[in-house]
């Protein structure tokens, strides 16, 4: 069964290459591909079996939605994909819950992590603010507290997979605010699908063993 995560990891590596080739048409469904091909080993290796699992489920296909609004390069694509994201990181929060909160003794670094987070994209919600005033900065805003709930919630799992893969998600979002709003760079884009795609596969992988 485990041979059946070389089918995202192949997914995400042709995700990368034309992400830094720039090669829209075949990142058009490498990105979405990826995602759907988590779905289905988290589907054939039991995901369905607890809530937790259930909830996980629901986080990915709220991912692979937010995936292809994110496809798109207008605002209205963007705000579609931060809803997506926003309510698939409330099915997370749910998810970890499920499993049960038993912090282990590294559950502190949760905090230095959103620390970081939040030091690296303080110029967004101001930017965010300047170029579509409160209907863009608020959203933004939320989607920050959320994704913070999350990671620490991760991390009271005491499960090292889930809270390594929520935080990499969490710098992964990090760059991809910044890259948008703030400052662009040009190896961005490449840096947040790595970070996407491992955080989101570290989190199935988590979930699934510790239910």
């Amino acid at each position: 069964m485990q041979a059946l995560w070389v089918v995202p990891a192949v997914l995400a590596l042709v995700d990368w290459y034309a992400v830094g080739r720039g090669d829209r048409r075949t990142e058009t469904w490498a990105k979405p591909a990826t995602l759907l091909a988590l779905i289905l080993v988290a589907l054939v290796l039991g995901g369905t079996g607890t809530p937790a699992g259930l909830w996980l489920l629901v986080a990915l296909v709220l991912g692979l939605v937010g995936d292809v609004s994110l496809l798109g390069r207008t605002e209205s694509r963007f705000r579609l994909g931060l809803a997506a994201f926003l309510v698939g990181h409330l099915a997370y929060v749910v998810s970890f819950t499920r499993i049960g909160l038993d912090p282990a003794g590294w559950a502190w670094v949760a905090w230095p992590v959103l620390f970081g987070c939040l030091l690296a994209t303080r110029h967004v919600v101001p930017a965010t603010f300047l170029r579509g005033g409160q209907a863009l900065a608020l959203p933004v805003a939320a989607y920050t507290v959320v994704i913070g709930a999350m990671v620490i919630l991760a991390f009271d799992t005491g499960e090292a997979r889930i809270a390594t893969g929520a935080a990499v998600f969490a710098v992964s979002d990090s760059i991809l605010a910044v890259d948008r709003f703030v400052a662009p760079r040009p190896w961005a884009p490449v840096a947040v699908m790595v970070t996407y795609h491992v955080g989101q596969a570290l989190i199935v992988a988590g979930v699934l063993a510790a239910t």
